[in-house]
């Protein structure tokens, strides 16, 4: 429970499914333990061990965007490293005139794609722009939409509109939608505020 974030919705049946299938489990042969043990042990160190560096790393970007003002962090969802992979990735908002300019530098933006008049149902996405700020978003649209009604409904109804690719399509969708949110808040260095605490829709 401790490990799985309380996920499990009975823990003692799922503990008596893990015992019974270890008890089933194929035994390895004597010589063959030792060196598997090692593997494991060596394998759980290093996990550990990343996860170090991963704590330190947040840490210090953490410290270093104390240097910035931003309201970014006010989102639900968007932690240091999301914020500060955004930040980095557009620099000064004023230099793009409007949002669609944003989308279209993170390369959020669709290729029209028809014949006479046939218009496919699924335009491909640009393959211009910066694609570490694409990926910001997009991840960052993921995360957003757990702890965010507004962003979860417009994914879960996006994705029940696709025909094929269902998440993938409602989180680059998301990801668009959350770029003027993020255009807003840099430009007004204002709080975020949730759907039906604001007058302007963001």
């Amino acid at each position: 429970m401790e490990k799985g974030n309380k996920h499990f919705t009975d823990p003692k049946a799922t503990a008596e499914v893990l015992k019974t299938a270890a008890k089933n489990a194929h035994r390895l042969k004597g010589n063959m333990l030792e060196p598997v043990n090692l593997i494991l042990t060596t394998s759980l160190e290093t996990i550990k061990c990343l996860e170090k560096q991963v704590k330190t790393i947040d840490k210090a970007i953490s410290k270093e965007l104390l240097h910035f003002r931003y309201t970014l962090d006010s989102v639900p969802g968007l932690g240091s490293v999301f914020c500060a992979g955004l930040i980095a990735k557009i620099g000064y908002i004023r230099r793009f005139p409007y949002e669609a300019a944003l989308a279209k530098f993170a390369g959020l933006t669709w290729r029209g794609h028809q014949s006479g008049e046939f218009v496919a149902y699924e335009a491909p996405l640009t393959r211009t722009g910066n694609a570490y700020l694409r990926y910001y978003f997009v991840q960052a649209a993921n995360s957003v939409r757990q702890y965010e009604s507004e962003y979860r409904q417009f994914y879960s109804r996006k994705f029940r509109e696709s025909k094929t690719h269902h998440h993938r399509r409602a989180l680059v969708l998301a990801a668009r939608k959350l770029v003027r949110m993020v255009d807003a808040l840099l430009r007004s260095n204002q709080l975020y505020m949730p759907q039906g605490q604001r007058s302007d829709v963001i």
